[in-house]
């Protein structure tokens, strides 16, 4: 039965809301009308809203919040400002792919090494990159293009205005005297590059993701400020292009937020071998934009701890990977008094905004990069379902543990749950001790086949009760293999019943098979 269906059945019956709309149990007798819940909201002496669901965002979480509220039986609109896409689309996770999927073709091509041990005699590979920056272009179009249609199709109703909120379930169109009204309004504006103090940027020699996916030349000197995800990924883009990197860190190593072994891998496998170096320990501290081929980008770099200047860099373009900041200006937070800490709407457990006093704001919801709490596209897209089924009534509480994340280099890097330090750290104030297996791609068949044998997949979990709490992978095809882990740890599933489940053979992901029943101390064929 549809929310839209109960929500007429409670009106039927003389309740204030359904109490499938409050996120709490109620007893089959029902509560009276006169009790008020937190979550609930009132249809006494309001006019009717125009939607049941109104989505602030467009992106990948506020597509998938939209979809899943229309399967829910309700009548949906998204506030889009222009956008349709968000960021992962149009700036982000899918113009990426395009970009590592054509230099990492230019790599494999021109690794004559490599080919050769197969008996493939090549003469290397070049490539046109217009050609190249107008495949990701093309993509990133095609499927926002297919995300629009898909809500039409469905009978979302699309507004291209940006909107601001003007109570919890009121948003006002930006540059119209329209607002739209909805029993619940969910936030998902997503985020931008966050760009520190002292950087300067022009677009053009010192500038961040959004640009650098235009493709617009190919620099032969590019530093790199931050060496997360992004900045791993464009590493691997622009060598397999010819361009030579150096990463700027202020961590006291490469990768800090990677589990440190896998880290200490990925470096020997991604960094070393390519034109790659860099300096960690310190920040940048003030960057000058070049002129291509005439002046060069500036880079100016102090001490992390004492702040003292240590080195000039000179390069030719300089790329900002340094996060990214939740776009929560605008969206007039301040008039319905919801709590905001560094831009980030805070939420609780079921994303329901909570105001400054730590109060549920009743039909006011915030997903994505917005609430701050996974900043991925697919953990965004997680919380708008999860977002629907709280307001449906139908409680769900998501296990961000069990979200996978990945890194597109070549070979990829992915992981579910926390690093081994992370684990060790909650084990130790939880009481329980965590063991730590793996499986090597250097005893797999198809990664031999495939000349890629370079990698691992480790297992941590609990001693006690055999319990997977995560799992980290650097390989081949690593962010395909990662989300039967994730579906394991997503189910509360422990070694033995991993161990005892049969792996195609000879796949890939028999490196899993390997380090599941290492675990268990049984050997894998």
């Amino acid at each position: 039965v549809s929310c839209v269906a109960m929500a007429a059945l409670s009106l039927l019956v003389g309740l204030t809301a359904p109490a499938w709309h409050t996120g709490l149990s109620m007893a089959p007798s029902m509560a009276p009308a006169a009790v008020r819940r937190p979550g609930r909201v009132s249809t006494l002496c309001m006019a009717d809203p125009d939607f049941d669901l109104v989505v602030v965002g467009c992106g990948v979480g506020g597509h998938g919040a939209a979809l899943h509220a229309v399967s829910k039986g309700m009548k949906v609109a998204v506030v889009a400002g222009g956008d349709v896409g968000g960021t992962c689309v149009n700036r982000g996770c899918v113009p990426s792919k395009a970009l590592l999927a054509a230099s990492g073709k230019v790599r494999e091509i021109g690794n004559a090494e490599h080919l050769a041990a197969m008996g493939v005699i090549s003469g290397g590979a070049t490539y046109e990159r217009e050609k190249v920056a107008a495949h990701a272009n093309q993509l990133a179009s095609k499927v926002a293009k297919n995300l629009g249609n898909s809500l039409g199709a469905l009978g979302v109703t699309v507004f291209e205005e940006k909107g601001s909120l003007v109570s919890p379930t009121e948003v006002q169109l930006a540059g119209t005297s329209k607002t739209v009204s909805g029993k619940n309004v969910i936030l998902a504006t997503g985020s931008v590059p966050f760009v520190p103090p002292g950087v300067e940027t022009d677009g053009k020699t010192v500038f961040t993701s959004d640009e650098a996916l235009k493709l617009e030349w190919v620099p032969d000197y590019i530093a790199i400020i931050g060496s997360g995800y992004i900045g791993l990924e464009f590493s691997d883009v622009y060598t397999a292009l010819g361009s030579e990197v150096t990463f700027i860190e202020a961590m006291p190593r490469i990768m800090f937020f990677f589990d440190k072994q896998i880290a200490q891998l990925a470096e020997r496998i991604l960094i070393r071998p390519r034109d790659i170096d860099y300096r960690t320990n310190v920040f940048a501290s003030k960057v000058t934009p070049g002129i291509p081929g005439v002046k060069p980008v500036t880079i100016e770099m102090i001490d992390a701890k004492t702040k003292e200047l240590v080195e000039v860099l000179e390069v030719d373009a300089c790329m900002v990977c340094t996060g990214r900041s939740p776009y929560s200006d605008g969206l007039g937070l301040d008039k319905v008094n919801a709590q905001v800490n560094r831009g980030f709407v805070q939420a609780d457990e079921k994303m329901r905004v909570l105001d400054n006093d730590g109060n549920v704001i009743e039909g006011l919801w915030a997903i994505g990069d917005l609430n701050g709490k996974m900043m991925l596209a697919h953990a965004a897209s997680a919380q708008g379902i999860s977002a629907v089924e709280n307001m449906c009534g139908e409680e769900h509480i998501l296990n961000h543990d069990a979200i996978p994340a990945a890194c597109f280099t070549h070979p990829e890097i992915a992981m579910v749950g926390p690093t081994e330090e992370q684990a060790r750290e909650r084990a130790e104030s939880e009481g329980y001790e965590i063991g730590v297996s793996q499986g090597s791609f250097k005893a797999n068949s198809k990664a031999l086949a495939e000349g890629e044998g370079e990698g691992i997949a480790k297992v941590i979990f609990r001693k006690d009760t055999y319990e997977v709490i995560a799992v980290h992978i650097v390989g081949l095809h690593a962010a395909d293999l990662i989300q039967e882990c994730a579906n394991a740890i997503n189910a509360g599933s422990t070694l033995q019943d991993l161990a005892m489940m049969t792996h195609t053979h000879p796949t890939l992901c028999e490196v899993l098979d390997e380090a599941f029943k290492a675990g268990l101390g049984r050997a894998a064929h």
